[in-house]
């Protein structure tokens, strides 16, 4: 056994059985906030997340690149090196995760920052702590079938996009695009494909006319067509996010936990914080194909290559730092004040949804 493979098996505890059917039927599923706070839910449960204490993180899908770096912190012993004994939950699902933490069964949540907005519309104070990407790495692809027809925003009235599900980041993408240019938000239908498999099967078999996609599933559905899949709209780079958001951020994973979880547990709060940030900088400072070696096997699907490949370019939109930026808060909250009704003019302030008081 060589010491990549001895690493590995000593750091594996947090992955779930889920994550080892998954394969590279990787994509994300940040849905939206869930309508009330839900007596609890089944499983470990979060203790106190008090010094010395096991810190329940539930993550919105443990094998999903742009939660990368929580499950990466745990396979380099991070956690560990912080005092903290961590354990991850795979949720499969932003709102599932979240769901989860404001019914008391886990401490702390790896999800997209845009939940702490929702929640605040909903007089629930939800705080992010540590941001781990710059960009929801979205994309709207187009089905091979439209590719002739279908080539502006403009062109999607009255056709059918694919989403995660409804009320999702997804979702949320093409309301504000169809708003962008003019249209109602509501000009085209939108219909859940998941994520993943079923999502890549709905676009390369023709169920939608196009869809919102995330890395790897763009990579993978350019592998079954055998040619580069038709974009429209793209924010995987910090280009495309300029273009589309005008702004210079759009943070998206996060951890994030109630406002009163963090008044009572800052040192915890802080170690979490710490290690992913000390995680960030392993990114930052090695390949795709390294990064790739200390994951978890089964999370490769098979094509280790492919998934180092689509590691070295999501490097690109991870956080240097782990500090969210009030310009890119503004612009998740402008995304959301277009896109979901429940945000629209509500009072929201943004100070509330964030802090860097853990990573500065």
């Amino acid at each position: 056994m060589n010491i990549i493979d001895s690493r590995r098996r000593r750091r594996t505890r947090g992955v779930q059985a889920s994550a080892l059917l998954a394969g590279l039927a990787l994509a994300i599923t940040s849905c939206g906030a869930p309508e009330a706070a839900p007596p609890g839910q089944e499983g470990s449960g979060g203790g106190g997340g008090g010094e010395g204490e096991t810190v329940t993180i539930g993550v919105g899908g443990q094998t999903l690149l742009t939660y990368l770096p929580t499950t990466l912190a745990n396979e380099l012993g991070y956690y560990e090196e912080e005092g903290l004994d961590v354990d991850l939950q795979d949720l499969q699902g932003g709102s599932k995760a979240l769901t989860a933490m404001i019914g008391g069964s886990t401490d702390v949540t790896s999800g997209y920052y845009e939940h702490t907005i929702q929640m605040q519309a909903k007089n629930q104070p939800v705080k992010a702590f540590v941001n781990m990407n710059l960009s929801s790495g979205l994309a709207l692809v187009v089905s091979e079938k439209n590719k002739d027809t279908i080539k502006t925003v403009a062109d999607l009235e009255g056709k059918n996009v694919g989403v995660t599900s409804p009320g999702s980041s997804t979702d949320m993408f093409v309301k504000y695009l169809l708003s962008q240019n003019g249209m109602e938000i509501d000009a085209a239908a939108v219909s859940a494909i998941g994520a993943g498999s079923s999502a890549v099967a709905a676009v390369e078999q023709g169920q939608v006319d196009a869809a919102v996609m995330l890395e790897p599933d763009i990579t993978v559905l350019g592998k079954r067509l055998g040619t580069e899949p038709t974009i429209i709209e793209d924010v995987r780079t910090l280009e495309g996010l300029k273009e589309v958001f005008d702004a210079e951020a759009w943070p998206s994973s996060s951890l994030y936990a109630t406002a009163d979880w963090l008044e009572q547990n800052p040192e915890t709060a802080e170690k979490l914080a710490t290690a992913i940030t000390r995680t960030l900088d392993y990114i930052a400072e090695h390949s795709g194909e390294e990064i790739a070696a200390e994951m978890p096997e089964t999370f490769a699907g098979g094509d280790p290559a492919q998934y180092a490949a689509v590691i070295e370019e999501l490097k690109k939109t991870l956080s240097t730092d782990g500090a969210f930026t009030e310009v890119g808060a503004e612009a998740v909250l402008k995304t959301q004040r277009i896109a979901n009704p429940e945000v629209g003019e509500a009072d929201i302030d943004l100070a509330e949804t964030y802090t860097n008081e853990f990573v500065d």
